[in-house]
């Protein structure tokens, strides 16, 4: 996703191992999407990384510094896509656990508003 106009994800590394099983849906991820992923997205630097014995994942580097890793093991070369585009299109936070639904600086003595008025 763009914050101000500027693509958050720098880098995508694509690892995968060539003998493995589960590396299946990602090699062929890599012949038939990978060419085009890399041609719709210029300002993308895609890295592909052969790791032998490992299971395949993404792992996307942002300008905040963060990186994200997402296992891709026995995924079709459609998830892998979608999780890709996810990787691309998210801003690299982390995400932050809300503790309650509402968040105020100064909470209510008497309770949350609600329309329904109970007598």
């Amino acid at each position: 996703m763009a914050l101000r106009g500027v693509w958050q994800l720098q880098k995508l590394i694509v690892s995968y191992c060539d003998w493995g099983g589960s590396s299946r849906g990602i090699r062929a991820f890599m012949e038939s999407h990978l060419p085009t992923f890399k041609e719709k997205n210029p300002q993308l630097e895609v890295v592909t990384e052969l790791i032998r014995g490992q299971h395949p994942h993404l792992k996307g580097f942002y300008k905040n510094k963060n990186e994200k890793v997402i296992c891709v093991k026995n995924l079709t070369p459609e998830e892998i896509v979608d999780y890709a585009t996810r990787l691309r299109n998210s801003l690299g936070r982390k995400v932050v656990k809300l503790k309650t639904r509402h968040v105020t600086k100064h909470p209510s003595v008497q309770g949350t508003w609600t329309t329904e008025v109970k007598f």
